[in-house]
């Protein structure tokens, strides 16, 4: 039986960069997630007997809004739900099934590299049907409709039975619960050179993938331990867990320092990387070596071609904006289209539906190509090994070796995490009340040339995205940039990314801080970072 519920609005369901984030307790109320949920589904049209995707990154009450959402589903007029077996599925194979299949859309549950448990995060995110998340016309119009709802659908039925592959009904609705992985590695498959990397660690190459407790598990030991051959063990927190099993599953230089400390041991690993909660992000780690995300996107198109899925070349590279400029470099070496763009994977979905960029990345640890319209931690993590074992040099030489090539772009990123939110709009308020007033400034031997809020136009459909970030800019291609996230659950966290470009491969070994200090003196400075916000240091550096 199909039931209309009266409900009313919730104040806040706004979907941030990457969907509606919330702690657990909140999407617990009831109506919370059904409100939502039925906003999406009425900022849509045209899905009636259509295909819905639904699946989640395994963590706590991911299995209680896909129940929810099925039904929902059922009650709304689609014709087939397709979930991963248990609830599972990765961000970019949720895209790839999206894809694969021509589904209508999908919705997928997540907060991405932010914690699970019961008082942690939770989110929704509705992602179109070419397997990306919904751009703003989209999302703006759920946020309005979650304003003013009143009623809700769903089909008042037993809960399926999420662990068994196969298909079940639903009010007339089909519910095929699949293999979450089976269609993921097929598709890494068809773009990497299984047969080279399994000769990489056939020969010694020893490499480790810590899942963190999240999604990536099951994804990373199929491929890694059954397909390519490296020892049982290899992939390491391989169990999906409510809770992540206590880590926090977001892959930088604090949260992975137990992986980073072993590859950089003498008797470690040669290879290491980390992903997220989701699937989406990834951390590379070498012997003696630790990559930035903006050097990975760079070193990735630089040497594309070396894996089957790439070898006619790539059409063009999109970053986010906050995202240093190495692939710029590489860009221009290519001859090649370089597209700058808001923080946000949505922002790429046009760029690569029109063919314009093939590889894209931010440099929150995400990166990924064509092959889906999501990023993609553990095919970045491949499209290393691939590299590595086209070019049998290690990580260090490879990276070292790209530096010499194109130049280093030293690179860092402050977050001071759930800063007071009223705080952390005044700093911004008072940054862009000084944009007029900044070019000409000096400090020390720095001297802005620019200063702007970014917005992007896209150069595809036109839409025009403002207040994307404050960029100061100096005088011989440094700057530090400013924004706030849009992934955080409580207060605010205000990121400050600060890069120098430095050609002279002599200067190339200087500790990434040390080279980056008057930059990162210049960013208190124009920003009144510690007198506004009370914080001495970053929460966390990467």
């Amino acid at each position: 039986m199909i039931k209309t519920v009266a409900t009313t609005p919730f104040d806040g369901q706004k979907p941030g960069t990457s969907g509606l984030r919330k702690k657990v307790p909140v999407f617990a109320q009831p109506n919370y997630a059904e409100n939502f949920i039925q906003s999406i589904f009425d900022s849509l049209e045209g899905f009636a007997g259509e295909t819905l995707v639904i699946g989640g990154d395994g963590r706590y009450f991911n299995r209680e809004v896909i129940q929810i959402a099925i039904k929902m589903a059922a009650a709304n007029g689609f014709g087939k739900v397709m979930v991963g077996q248990g609830g599972i599925l990765s961000t970019p194979a949720a895209s790839n099934v999206i894809r694969k299949y021509k589904a209508f859309g999908g919705i997928v549950l997540s907060a991405s590299h932010n914690p699970g448990g019961p008082n942690e995060d939770f989110g929704i995110k509705y992602n179109i049907g070419n397997g990306g998340p919904a751009p703003e016309k989209i999302t703006d119009a759920i946020y309005a409709r979650t304003k003013v709802i009143d009623t809700y659908k769903i089909a008042d039925v037993a809960d399926i039975d999420l662990d068994k592959v196969g298909t079940q009904t639903v009010e007339g609705m089909t519910v095929e619960v699949i293999d979450p992985v089976a269609d993921y590695v097929e598709l890494m498959e068809s773009l990497f050179d299984f047969g080279a990397i399994r000769a990489l660690i056939a020969g010694g190459t020893r490499v480790v993938i810590d899942s963190m407790g999240a999604v990536t598990g099951p994804y990373a030991t199929e491929i890694l331990e059954k397909r390519l051959g490296a020892p049982a063990g290899s992939v390491r927190n391989s169990t999906p867990l409510p809770d992540f099993g206590g880590h926090h599953p977001d892959p930088n230089l604090v949260h992975a320092k137990e992986l980073y400390d072993d590859v950089m041991s003498p008797e470690g690993p040669d290879f290491g990387a980390a992903s997220d909660g989701d699937g989406d992000r990834n951390m590379v780690v070498g012997k003696g070596m630790f990559v930035t995300p903006s050097d990975s996107l760079a070193i990735i198109a630089a040497n594309a071609t070396v894996a089957p899925g790439y070898s006619q070349g790539i059409a063009g590279i999109a970053r986010s904006m906050p995202t240093s400029a190495a692939a710029d470099r590489v860009a221009e070496k290519l001859g090649i289209g370089m597209y700058e763009t808001p923080t946000g994977w949505k922002f790429f979905g046009n760029l690569l539906d029109a063919g314009k960029a093939t590889v894209c990345g931010e440099e929150s640890f995400g990166t990924g190509s064509d092959h889906v319209r999501e990023k993609d931690g553990l095919w970045a993590v491949l499209f290393w090994l691939n590299i590595l074992a086209a070019r049998k040099q290690s990580v260090a030489q490879i990276v070292k070796a790209h530096w010499a090539e194109y130049g280093r772009n030293y690179y860092s990123r402050h977050d001071y995490e759930e800063v007071d939110t009223d705080a952390a709009n005044g700093l911004m308020a008072h940054l862009r009340d000084s944009l007029a007033s900044l070019p000409g400034q000096t400090f020390g031997a720095l001297e802005v040339e620019a200063a702007d809020d970014f917005a992007y136009h896209d150069p595809i459909d036109g839409s025009v995205s403002k207040n994307q970030g404050i960029r100061i800019l100096f005088k011989g291609g440094s700057r530090v940039v400013f924004r706030l996230s849009g992934t955080g659950t409580a207060g605010a966290t205000l990121r400050v990314y600060v890069e120098r470009y430095e050609p002279d491969a002599a200067r190339h070994g200087i500790d990434t801080q040390e080279a980056l200090a008057d930059l990162i003196a210049a960013a208190e400075h124009f920003a009144q970072i510690k007198t506004r916000t009370g914080r001495e240091t970053p929460t966390v550096i990467t």
